[in-house]
């Protein structure tokens, strides 16, 4: 959420930079409610001051012993019509938060104009993709020839856009899971969290997903729960409504969960294997700092989930979002994408974000600098990284011409084989 003052003083440079995003500020409807919140305001001010007024005149009449009770009505009708009005006044705030919670972050200075992926910035590659001599082979057609990735008997036990891992598989998933959260615990500083996998509304609110994007949630019919998307939702909230001591940030914090989307919208797209799925396992990164530290904790959060990347051998790049590409909350956002031989493109493997004080604004999460003054937090977050996408993308890079997958080195420790046989 951004900060009204802000918003009201520079209308007009706001609306154009959300244009830039590709959201239509109505203008013309914001300076309407203001105006009717500033008249009320003032009108209640106005008889607040004739209410002080007649009350002061009212006890100088008592103490001559004249009759006052036609003034002390007055007085109250006074009152009441204060009441009545700052009813109104409430009732315009709220009409301001509905207003506000569906405006999207400003992006920052440093972010490219652009109205699609198309005009993302590459920023960095690392790595050259592999130069097979035979033709590689797509993720769902390895995984089930390895006997470890079913469809099909997913689609029987729930719906299409899941999967079930066994053997191998499955043992991958988890040593990725493992490598991930020890490398960021182990080298990179961040503590390991745990956190719920339901979430109430409050949380959504504050992270940027309700109310605009309910539809893409999964809701507990008859409770206030919902399934979390992403681990930045309860982790974020592990501070909501808390002011931090400047000393003790950043706060880093890495967590694996299970992440929930309908994916509404998403019909047609990557239809085969498990790219988008509406169950699907992610370690999360999420960083709280001061202000002025928080695009130098962004650099590092990205180099820390690059980190994984390297480590695993996979060629990837950095793309540099533009603002028709950026996400809701978002003031800049990096994304890194792997390179999948067998799809023969990069795909996104984690997007890191700054969202500057715009979650904080709406969790209530503010630091306490060196003057003593509490100013709202900054709050980063990035997939260090989605598992399922990081499987894909080290089954399709580690196969083998008689359909054996290598196993990255990294990973050996962890699975305990060094290659993984149909």
């Amino acid at each position: 959420m951004l900060d009204l003052n802000h918003f009201r003083k520079n209308l007009d440079a706001i609306a154009a930079r959300l244009g830039d995003r590709g959201f239509h500020l109505d203008t013309g409807a914001f300076l309407a409610l203001d105006a009717r919140r500033r008249d009320a305001l003032t009108v209640i001010e106005q008889l607040r001051n004739d209410r002080n007024s007649q009350s002061k005149e009212i006890g100088n009449l008592r103490k001559q012993g004249v009759d006052t009770s036609e003034a002390q009505a007055k007085v109250r009708e006074i009152g009441d019509r204060i009441s009545a009005l700052e009813e109104g006044v409430n009732a315009v705030e709220e009409e301001f938060r509905q207003l506000m919670a569906g405006v999207p972050n400003l992006p920052h200075a440093s972010v490219p104009t652009g109205k699609s992926a198309e005009e993302n910035v590459e920023i960095k590659r690392w790595g050259t993709p592999r130069d097979f001599d035979f033709t590689p082979k797509a993720h769902w057609d390895l995984g089930p020839a390895l006997g470890g990735m079913d469809f099909d008997r997913a689609a029987k036990i729930t719906g299409a856009r899941f999967v079930v891992y066994t053997g191998a598989i499955a043992r991958l998933e988890r040593a990725l899971i493992n490598f991930m959260l020890d490398t960021h615990t182990g080298e990179h500083g961040y503590t390991e969290c745990f956190p719920p996998f339901l979430v109430n509304s409050e949380s959504l609110f504050g992270t940027g997903q309700l109310p605009k994007f309910a539809e893409d949630l999964f809701h507990i019919e008859g409770t206030d729960f919902w399934l979390i998307p992403t681990a930045e939702v309860p982790v974020t909230n592990l501070h909501r409504e808390e002011t931090l001591a400047e000393e003790a940030l950043p706060i880093n914090y890495c967590a694996f969960s299970a992440c929930f989307r309908s994916e509404a919208g998403s019909y047609g797209r990557d239809v085969r294997g498990i790219i988008r799925q509406h169950q699907f396992q992610k370690v999360e990164l999420v960083k709280f700092t001061a202000p002025e530290r928080s695009y130098e904790e962004h650099e590092r959060l990205t180099a820390d989930a690059e980190r994984i990347l390297e480590l695993l051998g996979l060629p990837y790049r950095r793309m540099l979002l533009c603002t028709g590409d950026m996400g809701f909350s978002s003031a800049k956002t990096y994304d890194l994408e792997v390179w999948l031989p067998g799809l023969g493109e990069y795909k996104e493997i984690s997007s890191c974000s700054n969202f500057e004080d715009f979650q904080a604004r709406r969790a209530g999460i503010r630091v306490k600098n060196g003057a003593g003054k509490a100013v709202f937090a900054h709050t980063l977050n990035g997939s260090g990284l989605a598992v399922g996408r990081t499987l894909v993308a080290v089954l399709e890079n580690y196969q083998q011409a008689d359909g054996s997958v290598v196993t990255p080195e990294v990973l050996r420790p962890y699975m305990k084989v060094e290659v993984i046989q149909p």
